[in-house]
């Protein structure tokens, strides 16, 4: 037995729960993610999305709305009777008539653990709050922003040093095995679902792009936390004066340490930074046009010595 299913989804996060769906037999009859956007070296050439790549790569059919105001897109979707639509990060808010749009509606694969952390950028803000758990969670969408029952949850541990390009590939694999179960347990009608509690509601925001720059100005935990919260991408970044003129350098890794000092300043020769309170290594770094580097290789053609106050 099997369910026809209509997928929608859009980054490399969603891939290994399309593959799931196909590999344990589901009928995907067709998939739904993002419009081709701008990129390449030059911003010039029409990319696909990487589930639009993997689709096409497994001979599914793909549809690119840019969203579903069109009469004619709501009606297309319903005219697949599809047993259900499985959504992973598509980017796209759906209207009621594609929520009701399946024989048994639509279920939402969601990186974190309901109700906390509702939104664009859980896997980020966890991090950057100095969450010590996340996790993947399956639940029936209604018109609410991630306000559904829940019909499954796996926990996952967040590290100390687990950055969110870390949590993200482990979170994309969780969730792909999340999913694959609940559609065997909705396909044999033993998927109960739960509502989400009343208490406990955090919204988790887009990265905005003046968010990512670092303030020493803060406990050296926090300063931890914002910094693996924000890596690989879009970076946590500060400026220092390189030959002099000011550079700006992301910082993908770092550590706690030891010292104390002005907030900012360099106060030891392998990168260890004062904050408010406490103090944190940089451990891993990247300037702008290049490759990352350890702090001992990017030291060694960009010194910046003790004494330094970064911007």
């Amino acid at each position: 037995m099997s369910l026809s299913i209509i997928f929608m989804g859009t980054p490399a996060f969603s891939v290994p729960t399309l593959r799931t769906l196909v590999e344990a037999g589901h009928r995907i009859v067709a998939v739904y993610t993002q419009p081709p956007r701008a990129g390449g070296r030059r911003g010039l050439e029409l990319q696909k999305s990487p589930v639009h790549q993997a689709a096409e790569l497994l001979g599914l059919p793909v549809y690119t709305p840019v969203n579903f105001k069109d009469p004619e897109e709501r009606q297309r979707f319903i005219d697949l009777k599809a047993d259900v639509a499985v959504v992973v990060a598509y980017g796209l808010l759906l209207p009621q008539a594609i929520l009701d749009g399946t024989a048994l509606g639509c279920y939402n694969g969601h990186a974190s653990l309901l109700p906390r952390w509702r939104g664009a950028a859980p896997i980020q803000r966890a991090i950057m709050a100095g969450d010590t758990r996340s996790g993947m969670i399956v639940m029936k969408m209604d018109k609410g922003l991630d306000t559904g029952p829940v019909a499954l949850t796996r926990e996952v541990e967040i590290s100390k040093t687990m950055t969110a390009g870390e949590l993200h590939d482990r979170l994309s694999e969780v969730g792909a095995r999340a999913i694959g179960e609940a559609m065997v347990r909705l396909e044999m009608d033993d998927l109960p679902l739960t509502p989400q509690p009343a208490d406990g509601a955090v919204y988790a925001a887009k990265i905005d792009k003046a968010e990512t720059r670092i303030d020493f100005d803060k406990p050296a935990a926090d300063v931890h936390n914002h910094i693996r919260g924000l890596s690989p991408a879009p970076g946590a970044w500060f400026e220092a004066e390189i030959s002099g003129k000011p550079e700006r350098i992301k910082v993908l890794m770092s550590e706690l340490a030891e010292g104390e000092g002005v907030a900012g300043t360099v106060i030891s020769d392998d990168l260890t930074i004062a904050c408010r309170t406490g103090a944190i290594r940089l451990t891993k770094l990247q300037k702008a046009g290049g490759k990352p580097l350890s702090a001992v290789d990017f030291l060694r053609g960009t010194p910046i010595p003790d004494g330094t106050r970064l911007a």
